[in-house]
């Protein structure tokens, strides 16, 4: 199982990530909101612990949970802050969160909410990635959906929007993405790539690939 912790307290994330690791789960870390939701958005997560104050302010891991939940990411989120008051907690509840737990807490408990989040979201994709314009590419399944329908790609297609889906803030030569997708072609045009571009930007919309002068392509912005 993989977690992504968000966590501006060295020594607490040093604790957590420690005894995580000893029940053989892989953690990643972040010690603030804006890195936290880059990792979020590009990676694979079954969990995500998000701290609520985090150096971009006192609500910033609410913040961090209502953008992931609008950008279509539906990964379980356990909040874990010293803030444990009702308000508080209500705040997190609606902004999206599973879960909440106080600072401080027993190590044991973390782990038993984290296990019982993880079963509860055990019928759900958990590898699922937001792409531009409503899309989700679920990565486990290897397809792409838009409001619950699934759309009809190629696996040419698919390879080449997770190439670029599991590194949004990357742009790709035309060269690279050969490599990616075609490693197994030794002589393959780099037109083929404008065309398998065009091809995808046609079934699902310009702005799901960007164009990058004088290098290549990318991931479109999320909005």
């Amino acid at each position: 199982m993989r977690l992504l912790l968000v966590e501006d307290d060295p020594q607490l994330a040093d604790l957590i990530t420690e005894g995580l690791e000893e029940e053989s789960f892989t953690v990643e870390r972040s010690a603030n909101a804006t890195q936290g939701e880059s990792m979020g958005l590009m990676g694979a997560f079954d969990l995500l612990i998000l701290d609520v104050m985090l150096p971009e302010g006192k609500n910033a891991g609410f913040e961090l949970a209502t953008s992931f939940r609008q950008k279509g990411i539906d990964t379980p989120i356990l909040f874990l802050t010293a803030r444990a008051d009702m308000d508080s907690r209500l705040m997190g509840f609606e902004g999206g969160g599973d879960d909440y737990l106080a600072k401080p807490f027993d190590f044991r408990e973390l782990r038993a909410r984290i296990q019982a989040l993880i079963r509860r979201s055990s019928g759900k994709s958990s590898n699922l990635i937001a792409l531009p314009l409503g899309y989700s590419l679920h990565l486990s399944a290897h397809e792409l959906s838009k409001n619950n329908e699934v759309i009809s790609l190629t696996p040419r297609e698919y390879a080449l929007l997770e190439c670029f889906a599991l590194h949004p803030e990357r742009a790709y030569t035309r060269s690279e993405l050969i490599e990616r997708i075609w490693p197994e072609e030794s002589l393959v045009d780099l037109k083929v790539v404008d065309v398998f571009v065009s091809t995808v930007r046609r079934k699902l919309g310009e702005d799901v690939i960007d164009t990058v002068r004088g290098i290549g392509y990318r991931l479109g912005r999320l909005t």
